[in-house]
């Protein structure tokens, strides 16, 4: 890139720091310093604030950058990313939402801590929700570096270092400062900054083929080198049974991950009621489908205009292809217009990723805090300690983040959100609906559910092609393989509700009816609720 590129893009995101650290100083002057304040942002947000909020958490640098970098290399197959995104928000909207708000007050081990013996529970809700919050921060650094690199003009390992060092630095700065309230008016800025570039972009592509639809994707196939394969499946998931599994084991992960996500699960709490909790996720819902829908022109776009040959030049796995089909957008490399339209796609991806590792850091550090801290402190140490603790671990899972990142540089951000989701459907999502749903649900079910989906998900997941054996895995001269999948969704889910349903009929422990009925009338009318 040019010296017009690099200073521009630099200046835009340094204007975009600038404001967000000045919106994290305001916060931070005039915070309460409560628990609730620092969690839940004072539950002082309209459903439509909210609604945005969760749209900026939720569209991340795995769905700007990765989910267009695979739709332009392998077409219709991108597409399963895009159509499992948006569909998950169903199964929130009408299984989650509301209950959770109602049941909980700051994490997901509040829910299903309401009727169980709190101990166990938390600490294994707390690690599941880490281990979750920990492999979704690593995407996002994954993203960082690769934007970086683009825009130095090389791959420079070191420049990928301090980008991953600086972002990580820069996620700690919000949630140790500002807590959910500073976080949530960063998403907003961010949400709102990243569907106008998407417009605009959208727009720009539909004028290069004067709105006709079904030339672009013509041009896609086309160029893609693989005619009309491009726009069917099969062209990633469709040559073998393997590869099959691996698309149906992909999608359960999309599907049902969201529901189980703690970052998304925190900002129910961040309203004040469940009825604005279910407005919010109303304003999500249009948001985020109205984004997916213009990433799958950006995508074709991508393979149209620019050819799979030079995504895969720029990054191996794709992640920079909405940069580079700007600068083509705007006239090439060289133009004014390319030059401003390169920077401002630059600016908007990197303060996406800023904005989605703040929300993840703040729910991450919440879980330690509130789940594990909590359940493993003595009792009657003050609320405030508490905060002061979710501090401290924002600066830890911010350096446990930094190293995976710097390690899994080479993969695709939308794959590695992939793993995340697999994760958190198998751990987190059993226990969830089982707690909400299971009158005759136990201590023992509960433990069993997070780590039997929890321990299969991460072991598949070492043993998997995407670790070892393979040329793009990790580590890449080592033979670890034994599970042929790269998403271990297919076996690691069900193994979460078996394990869930295996516990508690094995349980001696006698289902408390009283703490279910009260359980069951807060979550349905939110009499009770924090």
């Amino acid at each position: 890139m040019t010296g017009e590129h690099q200073t521009l893009a630099l200046l835009l995101f340094s204007a975009f720091v600038a404001v967000t650290l000045g919106i994290t100083t305001w916060v931070s002057r005039n915070r309460r310093g409560s628990a609730e304040e620092f969690y839940a942002g004072g539950r002082l947000f309209s459903p439509m604030e909210n609604g945005f909020a969760i749209a900026g958490d939720y569209m991340s640098a795995a769905s700007f950058l990765g989910v267009t970098g695979l739709i332009a290399l392998f077409g219709y197959d991108g597409l399963l990313y895009v159509v499992g995104f948006l569909v998950a928000w169903l199964v929130v909207l009408f299984l989650v939402a509301e209950l959770v708000r109602n049941c909980g007050r700051f994490t997901l081990a509040d829910v299903v801590a309401a009727r169980m013996r709190e101990r166990p529970v938390r600490i294994a809700a707390g690690t599941s929700s880490v281990t979750v919050s920990v492999l979704y921060l690593v995407a996002q650094m994954v993203g960082a570096g690769s934007l970086v690199a683009l825009l130095l003009g090389g791959t420079s390992d070191a420049a990928r270092a301090w980008t991953v060092i600086g972002v990580g630095a820069l996620m700690v700065i919000y949630v140790s400062l500002g807590g959910m309230r500073a976080t949530t008016w960063i998403q907003i800025v961010k949400a709102v900054l990243l569907l106008g570039g998407t417009i605009a972009l959208t727009v720009l592509v539909l004028m290069r083929f004067h709105g006709d639809l079904n030339r672009l994707l013509l041009t896609a196939a086309e160029r893609s080198g693989h005619g009309g394969a491009f726009l069917v499946p099969g062209l990633k998931y469709g040559g073998d049974w393997t590869a099959r599994f691996d698309f149906i084991s992909l999608g359960l992960a999309l599907v049902l991950g969201t529901a189980g996500l703690p970052h998304i699960l925190s900002r129910f709490y961040t309203v004040p009621t469940a009825r604005a909790a279910r407005r919010s996720v109303v304003w999500a819902v249009g948001l985020i489908g109205g984004f997916y829908l213009m990433t799958i022109v950006l995508g074709f776009g991508a393979a149209a205009i620019l050819g799979p040959d030079a995504v895969r030049g720029s990054n191996a796995a794709g992640n920079t292809a909405v940069p580079l089909l700007a600068l083509d957008l705007g006239g090439g490399a060289g133009s004014t217009g390319g030059t401003v339209l390169f920077a401002i796609v630059a600016a908007v991806a990197f303060a996406t990723i800023l904005a989605v590792v703040a929300g993840i850091t703040l729910a991450s550090s919440a879980s330690v805090a509130h789940d594990l801290y909590a359940s493993l402190r003595r009792r009657g140490a003050m609320p405030r300690s508490e905060v002061a603790v979710a501090r401290i671990a924002a600066v830890g899972v911010g350096a446990v983040a930094i190293a995976l990142g710097l390690l899994a540089r080479d993969l695709n951000v939308a794959f590695l959100v992939g793993l995340a989701f697999a994760v958190a459907a198998s751990a987190n999502l059993p226990v969830l609906l089982y707690s909400l749903f299971w009158r005759g649900f136990t201590t023992r079910g509960a433990v069993w559910a997070v780590y039997g989906g929890l321990v299969p998900a991460v072991v598949l997941v070492v043993l998997s092609p995407v670790v070892s054996s393979s040329p793009d895995s990790l580590f890449p001269g080592i033979d670890l393989q034994y599970f042929p999948l790269q998403n271990p969704g297919l076996v690691s889910i069900p193994l979460g509700f078996l394990a869930g349903w295996l516990g508690t009929v094995t349980s001696t422990e006698v289902p408390d009816e009283v703490k279910h009925a009260e359980a069951e009338v807060r979550s349905l009318t939110g009499a009770g609720a924090a």
